[in-house]
């Protein structure tokens, strides 16, 4: 008999603790099966990137230089331009690049002059052949896009600073000599000289935008840039002025 009452108090104690565990046990506590999902991606924050690139790049380019002066049309120079940039890596997909890049670019102009001949006055204009020499020091923010895989949309903006050494106008004179006298008397050259010494400023100020393709080492740009500062010297007259404007095609490569 107290063998058989010991029996049902333990059964009866064991039935207690079960009740226990069920009322501590939340009601909302079920399993996750996605948990063990080997096909569930985890999501991984992109790392800041820093870092420096170095770049070589070469390219087309076309300079405008836009003037007020009726007697001349503006100028088109076009060109080539070669140098290497360095790209400085920031978070976000954000950098900023600098370098320098050396441009060579020609163009052909007519200014025409009232004449001091009634008769040639269908004649009378200087043919003037510029050769442009110019050193670039570009400060770009650049943003970029991915697109696919190792290929990304870029796009940048921000000044640069044009430096130019030398600048040659080969004058071809088409004047009779009345006209030709008056101009020497009007300090107007006559014949080919640096037009750095006598019409033009050494600086260009720009400021540009543009946009491009990346793949791997590869990048292909284009961008337009606005002159900001007149170039031209006012020493004869107050009312000449000048900007140069200018678009550009590139192709980089990163070493």
């Amino acid at each position: 008999m107290k063998k058989g009452l010991t029996i049902v108090c333990l059964l009866f104690g064991i039935a207690l603790c079960a009740m226990a565990d069920d009322v501590r046990k939340p009601d909302d506590q079920i399993a996750d099966n996605t948990f063990f999902d080997p096909t569930r991606k985890q999501k991984v924050e992109e790392p800041y990137r820093f870092g420096v690139e170095y770049r070589i790049e070469a390219g087309f380019t076309q300079h405008q230089q836009r003037t007020k002066n009726l007697t001349a049309p503006d100028m088109y120079l076009h060109g080539v331009r070669l140098g290497a940039t360095f790209t400085f890596l920031l978070p976000l997909h954000f950098s900023m690049q600098t370098g320098l890049l050396y441009t060579l670019t020609y163009g052909v102009n007519e200014q025409h002059w009232r004449s001091m001949d009634a008769p040639s006055v269908q004649t009378e204009y200087q043919k003037h052949r510029v050769l442009e020499h110019n050193l670039t020091v570009p400060i770009r923010c650049y943003y970029t896009i991915p697109v696919w895989r190792d290929l990304n949309l870029l796009f940048y903006a921000g000044p640069q600073f044009q430096f130019c050494p030398n600048e040659t106008d080969f004058v071809q004179n088409h004047l009779n000599d009345k006209t030709l006298e008056w101009l020497k008397t009007q300090n107007v050259p006559t014949e080919t000289y640096d037009r750095l010494k006598y019409d033009v400023f050494w600086l260009n100020f720009q400021l540009g935008i543009g946009t491009g393709l990346e793949w791997q080492r590869y990048r292909v740009q284009g961008g337009y840039d606005f002159g900001l500062n007149n170039l031209m010297l006012n020493y004869r007259t107050n009312d000449r002025h000048m900007w140069e404007w200018g678009w550009h095609v590139s192709f980089s490569y990163r070493l």
